[in-house]
């Protein structure tokens, strides 16, 4: 089934709101998938161009530079990911299948639909699982906060430390556990994917039903293993 997830985005991400022209809808959905094709670092404006057969100087009516488009689509994603821990949970009871339902989200199993607004939600996983640190691993990182452009990171990681609270509510780190659930599952996906021999999973694709299995076993296993220790630890 094919939904749309209306995204209000931060107006300091662009230039010109993409989403008000046919033009800016291509640059975002053709730069999810030229960034996923050949990574952040290789990518430029002028292939996003000769992509989508557009002057180069189109694209900078839209945005800044690059690194402000790759913000702008982690920024999607974590806002589209927020709203999917709202809908999906929305009507459980048990807050330990509420956290269950967050760890399939967070690694995207069970997936109903591989695209939102014609957005392809695979490819831009795979994006923040390799790039999304980028973002902020910068020495402007403060001028961007100040800006509010992590808002919906900090938001989401807010969501999931309620979720923590709930199930156990005297848990001291909710929002550290919250943020480095995340941090942790992505990189855990990347080194599947590229550096093997830093997991227990050795060469696995993670969005793969085998890989995606074991990265759910381990991740569980890390939440689950801090939330059920002796209260007596804290």
């Amino acid at each position: 089934m094919e939904y749309s997830v209306h995204v209000r985005m931060n107006e300091r991400l662009f230039l010109r709101n993409p989403e008000g022209s046919e033009l800016g809808r291509r640059i975002v959905r053709q730069g999810i998938l030229l960034f996923n094709e050949i990574g952040f670092e290789d990518a430029t404006f002028k292939k996003l161009a000769e992509r989508i057969g557009t002057k180069e100087a189109s694209i900078y009516r839209y945005f800044e530079n690059k690194h402000r488009l790759l913000v702008y689509l982690v920024t999607w994603y974590w806002q589209w990911l927020d709203f999917q821990l709202i809908f999906r949970t929305n009507n459980l009871i048990d807050p330990r299948e509420k956290l269950e339902r967050l760890l399939r989200l967070i690694l995207l199993i069970d997936l109903g639909t591989p695209l939102a607004n014609d957005i392809d939600l695979r490819a831009l996983h795979n994006i923040v699982i390799h790039e999304s640190s980028k973002a902020y691993l910068t020495h402007h990182v403060t001028e961007d906060n100040r800006q509010q452009l992590f808002k919906p990171y900090k938001d989401l990681c807010g969501r999931i430390a309620d979720l923590i609270l709930e199930y156990r509510p005297n848990y001291p780190y909710a929002q550290s556990r919250a943020s480095s659930l995340i941090e942790t599952a992505h990189y855990q996906a990347f080194f599947m994917q590229n550096l093997p021999s830093l997991t227990d999973f050795g060469v696995t694709d993670p969005d793969q039903p085998a890989g995606a299995d074991k990265l759910l076993t381990f991740v569980r296993h890390l939440l689950f293993s801090s939330l059920d220790a002796d209260p007596h630890c804290f």
